[in-house]
């Protein structure tokens, strides 16, 4: 119930669109834009051309926003999370701090596609490489989850050596704890920038953990 609540939500945040036309996506955009595309078929066998459109950098004043266009013209926009009511079912776009975390097709029956990226864009660029190097690819996926692993036990053994470190606090029902591990300055820092790129490399491919991810943002 609480999830057909937002999702009701969702869709009254939706506001009409002015018509302009589709920008195309140029290259120096792939860390500030996402572009994604969804065909459908008409009931006459005409196809219909959805385009999902988020600017990353208006997340600097509290919010993104997704815009929908239909065939190339401005249909609709929302903030995110938006839900748009699209031929047969919606379409659902949610962000996290590292990009999209879902552009997807729901049908009305409950099926979920994932929209396309576009060519140009950095999550069609990662695309790409998945189908080019598929092996290669996964490895490169399974490499972002082992560090943002390590950065969470890293981080878990940091926060229980400072909780227990407090003047009054659990210290004095269960002792203290020193983390086996110290890093350095540096190694922070060089930590922290390993996790932001995998989290990135993930939202590329639409992964997200709110246990993972989320740690790190």
């Amino acid at each position: 119930m609480l999830k057909e609540w937002r999702r009701h939500r969702a869709v009254q945040r939706v506001k009409p669109g002015d018509g302009r036309p589709l920008k195309r996506f140029r290259w120096w955009q792939m860390l500030t834009r996402a572009l994604f595309h969804l065909r459908l078929m008409n009931d006459d066998g005409r196809p219909t051309v959805y385009a999902v459109d988020v600017k990353h950098q208006n997340a600097s004043e509290g919010y993104v926003t997704a815009h929908l266009y239909l065939d190339g013209r401005h249909h609709a926009q929302s903030k995110v999370p938006a839900v748009f009511p699209v031929q047969g079912g919606t379409v659902e776009v949610r962000t996290s701090g590292f990009g999209l975390k879902r552009c997807h097709y729901v049908t009305a029956e409950g099926a979920e596609h994932q929209l396309t990226p576009d060519p140009a864009s950095a999550e069609g660029r990662r695309a790409r490489f998945d189908r080019s190097h598929p092996a290669l690819s996964r490895s490169v996926g399974l490499l972002s989850v082992i560090v943002l692993v390590i950065g969470l036990v890293l981080l878990l053994l940091q926060l229980a050596e400072q909780v227990t470190r407090a003047p009054e606090g659990v210290a004095q029902y269960v002792g203290t704890f020193t983390s086996p591990i110290d890093l350095s300055a540096w190694g922070n820092t060089v930590l922290a920038i390993a996790t932001v790129a995998a989290s990135t490399e993930r939202a590329l491919r639409l992964r997200y953990s709110w246990l993972l991810d989320g740690a790190v943002g």
